[in-house]
């Protein structure tokens, strides 16, 4: 017997359904999925009888969780191509995503991380359950926020995006919607009847007027005034430091978690989110994609994939092992073109 598709395609009514199919993996997407995806979206798109596409997982425990790591991990150490080819494909798809030209509806209804987001929160409806928790974790696996981070996290509300990316964070619906990264809170209860009423016509608007419930109270407008005062300071020390000096429970924890991730990810990720306010879309993927050729060449990303999911003693050793000793010459590097090998849109 064949395995079941990692990935499903189902027509109802006026509604292209992608349901992501890996339950107990956490839906976490491989490159199959990417090529699948991607030309099923151009032919909807093309298509008169296709008014919208809805995008959900399968199971009740994940929208996606992430880019499948294990695989880009062993990839590049084996320094496989794949491992670029897989990013270039995602972003493309993420970008397509971005400018799709009908309505978009991503079901963001339970863990969403990492190459999940990069699936729904470019969608043109972002509509999220009391099950969703999203965060973009990189910076702990010597990574940095990607897939279309460097757009949205710079565009989120004061510095809500730099503290996000810095530290990974995890937000529940109210928090994802205040910071822009979701739209609506409809509970996941109701999602059947959301797809079924979007099927059959009725207008997004309506459907979600009816459907839509309260979140509740986001934790980040609380924390937001700490927040835009440590986290725009002119650099990562200077937010380290800021932290330091505020003496409360809260800036104590924030700057705990910062001491736990790669400080090469920090520096390149502090970076990445200020020039992010400054650029369109497509260059803010063809700037993931210097980015993400550099950490694969790296050891960080490796060390700490070893660390947190294969070995998972939760203990990586960074490489330099502290922000003073991540030059800036380093970090440029990072930023370079890559000439004829930059990433391209077709």
């Amino acid at each position: 017997m064949s395995e079941e598709a990692e990935v499903l395609f189902s027509r109802e009514g006026r509604a292209g359904i992608i349901t992501l199919n890996r339950p107990k993996a956490l839906n976490a997407l491989t490159l199959g999925m990417v090529r699948l995806i991607h030309p099923q979206l151009t032919a909807w798109a093309a298509d008169p009888e296709i008014g919208l596409v809805i995008i959900e997982g399968a199971g009740d425990r994940a929208f996606c969780a992430g880019g499948d790591i294990r695989a880009l991990h062993d990839w590049g150490k084996a320094g496989d191509p794949h491992v670029i080819r897989f990013y270039a494909e995602e972003y493309r798809l993420n970008t397509f995503i971005k400018r799709y030209p009908k309505p978009f509806v991503s079901l963001m209804d339970g863990i969403d991380m990492g190459g999940g987001v990069g699936l729904s929160v470019h969608g043109s409806v972002r509509v999220a359950t009391e099950r969703l928790t999203f965060a973009m974790p990189e910076t702990g696996i010597g990574l940095f926020p990607d897939v279309g981070g460097t757009w949205f996290l710079p565009r989120c509300p004061g510095e809500v995006g730099m503290f996000l990316a810095l530290t990974g964070e995890r937000l529940k619906a109210a928090d994802a919607i205040y910071a822009g990264i979701a739209d609506v809170f409809v509970p996941s209860d109701r999602l059947g009847a959301l797809k079924e009423r979007l099927a059959a016509g009725e207008t997004i608007d309506e459907v979600l007027k009816e459907l839509a419930g309260d979140p509740g109270v986001p934790s980040l407008a609380r924390q937001r005034e700490a927040i835009d005062r440590h986290f725009a300071r002119g650099s990562v020390a200077g937010i380290v430091a800021s932290l330091e000096a505020d003496g409360g429970e809260w800036a104590a924890k924030v700057r705990s978690t910062l001491a736990t991730k790669s400080p090469t990810s920090l520096l390149v990720t502090y970076r990445q989110i200020r020039e992010g306010a400054k650029l369109s879309f497509e260059e803010c993927m063809k700037l993931e994609f210097r980015l993400t050729n550099r950490f694969m060449r790296g050891h960080d990303f490796y060390e700490g994939v070893r660390a947190i999911i294969i070995d998972k003693d939760q203990s990586p050793v960074w490489k330099p092992a502290a922000l003073g000793e991540v030059g800036a010459e380093a970090v440029d590097a990072y930023f370079a073109s890559l000439g004829d090998d930059e990433l391209t849109f077709v």
